[in-house]
């Protein structure tokens, strides 16, 4: 998915399209425009939607309280703690780029994303979503794995203290359960109120989410959603197009194992 118009950006967000022109007068949102001026909106975009209906449905907030809470959502992460530590995201894509031999414009060409926008990511400053982490190691042809700080030895037993975490710009962060395996990667993600991936993806495979506590609402290449509670079992061929999001107001964990290992 790279551009939406606005009634396929209203149709998933389950809003009329005057909501998304209204939101734009009041200088919560500037779409990008086609050549023939129409609205066009990328999956950055959306994401920032999905936080204004968030904010506007579950909390309650007006236009002033969005504003000032979209400005001040960003994850800081301050912890010590290496289970919860994120590495240097924008150091590896750029190397992983350059080793690819791709310019920022060929590499957010692939991604679905703007040049401008990796141009931060790779400067650190700014932290991109689940589903654009996923479409740059596509367009790297490696795994996300890569961007981990991985030991030298696989073990076979990791504690909670020694995991090796992502966190995306949105909060949500994934925990990576095994090392060193062939055939499969197991990961808990978890996932705070009214975030999620961020936009659809896809890869090789199939994946497997267990709920550990509470809601997710997966969609399927824009035609199937699934609501999944809290000890629900779900599966899924991994090439559909598929995104994630938690439409509640408390944190979301879910065991998310992918075989073989794309991620």
């Amino acid at each position: 998915m790279r551009f939406l118009t606005v009634g396929q950006t209203a149709r998933i967000l389950g809003i009329s399209s005057s909501t998304l022109r209204l939101w734009e007068s009041v200088g919560l949102v500037t779409p990008a425009r086609s050549a023939g001026s129409y609205r066009l909106y990328t999956p950055e975009l959306l994401d920032v939607l999905k936080r204004i209906k968030y904010l506007r449905d579950v909390k309650k907030l007006n236009v002033p309280g969005i504003k000032e809470a979209l400005g001040t959502d960003l994850p800081v992460n301050q912890s010590t703690d290496p289970a919860k530590s994120t590495p240097h995201l924008g150091d590896k894509l750029r190397r992983l780029r350059k080793k690819k031999g791709l310019t920022v414009t060929e590499a957010a060409s692939q991604a679905h994303i703007s040049a401008g926008f990796l141009s931060a990511i790779e400067l650190s400053r700014a932290n991109p979503s689940v589903a654009t982490i996923y479409r740059l190691a596509a367009a790297y042809g490696t795994t996300v794995l890569e961007l981990y700080d991985l030991p030298a030895q696989s073990n076979r037993v990791i504690q909670p203290r020694n995991r090796k975490s992502l966190e995306t710009k949105s909060g949500v962060r994934m925990e990576l359960l095994s090392t060193g395996t062939k055939m499969l990667e197991s990961m808990l993600i978890r996932v705070p109120p009214g975030t999620g991936s961020d936009g659809a993806y896809m890869h090789q495979g199939e994946d497997f989410l267990f709920m550990l506590e509470g809601t997710l609402e997966v969609w399927l290449d824009e035609v199937e959603c699934h609501l999944l509670e809290q000890g629900d079992s779900f599966w899924f061929e991994s090439n559909r197009g598929h995104r994630w999001f938690n439409p509640t107001n408390k944190q979301a964990a879910v065991l998310w194992v992918n075989t073989p290992p794309t991620f």
